[in-house]
């Protein structure tokens, strides 16, 4: 008597499945599960490979409940019938396939970017909510929206292509939360905060306190450079920085002397700030955006103690070094969050009137 191959008898195992009773096929699905999460000591794909196919023919004669079970049985195993799991996956009822989509280490990336493309609003934020997310799906998601967009800056474990962090640079507003939320996430690289921070505020905050409005006996505030002050000084900061000599040391010396327009420059090339930004944290009252202004600049200690020392004449109380030095330093240990501040100081910033600067310093 010659034995069947094992093609054939899972041929004439799906076609059993195919006639039985609606119940018996719920009753043998839930052995097959068992057997999938029960095996752990067998090799994974050989039995993953052989109960795809029967899976795939119960699933079509199972209740959707049956599907669930399925769905979250199959989205622990770090090896699961491709086929299945796909199916379970694209499945239009969100408590079938978010499971998988949640969970799932077996599916496939091209599968899960395939999926994300087109799935509902609940399976997306299932996707948006896994351990890791890869950047082939992370750039299909950023594409359905903004809510998405904020889910996915704040899973830690999404991972972003230079392509997503310039989609999502191109449509932030600078006040908005997806603005804020990406510059808060740890680890963002320089050159995309450099362009949230250049970036046009699209909304207006209340103006911070102008060169007109402060207090005399605060100490006078330092007078701006006009346009040509400013025009006179690029060249020589532009080149300075094409040098690599655009430093602490250099950076200090304009303060010192008194080189407004200079240092004023510098801190807008360094930081990738617009001029108008630098103006208004150097007349402000409140020394913490000029503190944030050089931390952005990459300026140490002892040169932004310089800068806020110079600035107005009057000298620092100890109590205002102590607050500024503890805002440096907290800076220093996470970099990202002078950025959101920076950001309401621009707002302000541009509601000033415009006239005797120069436009564009800060690239």
């Amino acid at each position: 008597m010659t034995a069947n191959s094992p093609a054939d008898i899972l041929i004439e195992l799906e076609e059993a499945v195919a006639s039985c009773p609606l119940d018996r096929c719920a009753r043998i699905l839930e052995g097959i599960v068992r057997l999938l999460t029960g095996s752990r000591d067998r090799p994974q794909e050989l039995l993953a490979s052989v109960v795809d196919g029967v899976l795939l023919r119960l699933t079509e004669r199972v209740e959707t409940g049956a599907l669930v079970q399925l769905s979250t049985a199959l989205a622990e195993l770090g090896v699961a019938p491709p086929e299945t799991l796909r199916r379970l996956a694209s499945h239009n009822e969100p408590d079938v396939a978010c499971p998988i989509l949640l969970k799932s280490q077996a599916l496939a990336t091209t599968d899960l970017a395939a999926i994300a493309a087109c799935c509902g609003e609940r399976q997306q934020r299932a996707i948006a909510a896994r351990q890791c997310i890869e950047p082939d799906v992370t750039e299909v998601l950023i594409a359905r929206g903004d809510q998405i967009c904020l889910a996915l800056i704040k899973n830690p474990g999404t991972k972003f292509s230079e392509a997503a962090y310039a989609t999502l640079v191109a449509g932030a507003d600078q006040d908005g939360e997806v603005a804020k939320a990406l510059v808060l996430r740890p680890g963002i690289p320089d050159p995309v905060v450099r362009k949230l921070l250049a970036a046009p505020s699209r909304k207006t905050a209340p103006a911070k306190p102008t060169a007109s409005s402060v207090p005399p006996a605060q100490g006078a505030a330092p007078a701006l450079p006009c346009a040509d002050d400013y025009a006179n000084a690029r060249p020589e900061i532009v080149a300075l920085s094409r040098v690599g000599k655009l430093n602490d040391s250099t950076v200090n010396r304009f303060a010192i002397r008194g080189e407004t327009a200079k240092l004023l420059t510098a801190l807008s090339v360094l930081s990738g700030a617009p001029i108008e930004v630098v103006e208004h944290v150097m007349i402000d009252d409140d020394c913490e955006g000029l503190v944030m202004a050089c931390r952005a600049s990459r300026l140490n200690w002892a040169t932004t103690l310089a800068i806020l020392s110079n600035r107005n004449g009057a000298r620092l109380s100890f109590a205002q070094r102590e607050r500024a030095q503890l805002t440096f330093n907290t800076l220093l240990l996470s970099t990202s969050q002078w950025t959101v501040r920076w950001g309401e100081i621009s707002a302000g910033a541009n509601t000033r009137d415009p006239g005797h600067r120069g436009a564009g310093m800060g690239k």
